[in-house]
């Protein structure tokens, strides 16, 4: 026999070997569709990246000097970022021990947009599609065994959909007499006594080219199709999945998808970028403590000559699609991507500076806090936690309901849209944020 011909089957054989023991060990993560039983939806305020060696902006001198003399209305001073402007209301923080409402303190807030009665606003909107691809301990690409089917999971036949639907296209409102997005509606909604006709605050879609995310072995559970092909969901170490997302150093990794995605320009700080996921949910330490849908946060960078080095925020979310049956009733199709777009234009900060969008403390379901993140409020109810809304294309959206600011303001009567609390339903929250103690204690 040919020596090379026999060094080429010994390496076959080999590597045949090998991959029965990866696909092994990878079937060690493979779990059937019950494993959602009782699990529960969760968001989180977005993590950033835990290993980030970037300066915070908590410990920036130069953006707490602007801070301390922005002007009410005006976007937040000394960065670089999407167009906001700010706000500000006054009320009791918290109970004292005793149930005691404590003296009455200044609250403020950024949102999205250019403030009430300024007109319409338009705003980038990136869609950027990002491809799952399961490694084995060797990082190829895994195999199931059983099926024979590759671990790799795409939205791409997603995208369209999500771009159709009420987060990116025009629905019917209550709060506009023309068709107008989801988070438009609410914005207008909460600031009705305030706005005219011509103030909106619209997103502008555009799908960009998709990204991979390669997950290692040990970091994630699947799942797979009833066919057998990848994958009816897939389950992420949320630590892990934040060190790919986000790139830890300056000059930007462009091996993490934020880091690519700035680099190439698909992402630029004027922008709310979305990251749409396939059936992709996050566990912290545990697989049974599942499962994050999206978080939205912002990818801080410093600034450069051509901003005037003024530190650079990336506003970015992700999203998973949620295919129907996985979780109860109406969690589905862009519920999460609705959420963290509300949550996007009402703290697009996540209360960065310990100042703006921080609220009273407020419980409702199984959430107490005291940040501004509006579809923590609904997401746990029994009821009533989400607006279902036919589009043209003929697909049935479920879009989340939120509450206004008038909830967290305690406000009675509301000066929202009809006096409500909730937005699109108006029944889902029929009075406010009831007052409570430090954490939400007993």
């Amino acid at each position: 026999m040919d020596w090379k011909v026999s060094v080429s089957a010994a390496a076959l054989l080999l590597a045949s070997l090998g991959a029965h023991a990866s696909a092994s060990q990878v079937d060690a993560y493979k779990v059937d569709a019950t494993f959602l039983k009782g699990k529960h939806p969760m968001h989180v305020a977005g993590p950033g990246n835990p290993n980030s060696t970037k300066p915070g902006a908590l410990h920036n001198a130069a953006i707490q000097t602007a801070l301390h003399n922005a002007k009410k209305g005006s976007g937040l001073p000394g960065i670089d970022s999407v167009v906001n402007f700010t706000g500000q209301f006054t009320g009791s923080p918290s109970l004292d021990a005793n149930g005691v409402p404590l003296p009455d303190t200044t609250f403020s807030y950024a949102m999205v947009g250019n403030a009430p009665g300024r007109g319409t606003t338009h705003i980038n909107a990136p869609i950027i599609p990002v491809t799952i691809e399961l490694l084995d301990a060797n990082g190829n690409v895994a195999v199931d065994s059983t099926s024979g089917a590759q671990l790799i999971s795409n939205p791409h036949d997603k995208v369209r959909l999500a771009e159709d639907s009420p987060v990116f296209d025009n629905a019917l409102f209550t709060s506009s007499r023309t068709e107008t997005q989801y988070t438009d509606a609410i914005h207008r909604a909460q600031f009705w006594n305030d706005i005219n006709q011509s103030w909106h605050t619209l997103l502008d879609p555009d799908v960009e080219r998709g990204l991979t995310m390669k997950i290692p072995l040990g970091a994630y559970l699947y799942s797979l199709n009833a066919d057998g092909t990848c994958c009816q969901f897939i389950l992420v170490d949320a630590n892990t999945f934040s060190a790919l997302l986000f790139p830890p150093t300056f000059p930007v990794d462009n091996t993490t998808i934020i880091g690519a995605a700035e680099g190439s320009g698909a992402m630029t700080t004027r922008d709310i970028t979305t990251f749409l996921f396939p059936d992709t949910y996050l566990y912290v330490g545990d697989p049974s403590n599942c499962c994050i849908l999206g978080f939205h946060s912002f990818d801080q960078e410093p600034g450069t000559k051509r901003n005037g080095n003024l530190p650079r925020f990336y506003v970015m979310m992700y999203a998973s699609w949620i295919s129907p049956g996985l979780f109860g009733p109406g969690f589905e199709d862009v519920t999460a991507l609705s959420h963290e777009m509300a949550e996007t234009f009402t703290d697009p900060f996540v209360g960065f500076d310990n100042v703006h969008n921080i609220t009273p403390w407020w419980l409702s379901g199984s959430q107490c806090q005291n940040l501004m993140e509006n579809g923590d409020v609904i997401e746990s109810l029994p009821s009533g936690v989400t607006f279902p809304i036919a589009m043209d294309n003929g697909f049935l959206y479920h879009p989340q309901n939120v509450p206004m600011l008038q909830w967290f303001q305690m406000q009675v009567p509301s000066t929202a849209l009809n006096g409500t609390y909730s937005y699109p339903d108006t029944e889902t929250l029929t009075a406010p944020s009831p007052p409570q103690k430090v954490n939400c204690a007993p």
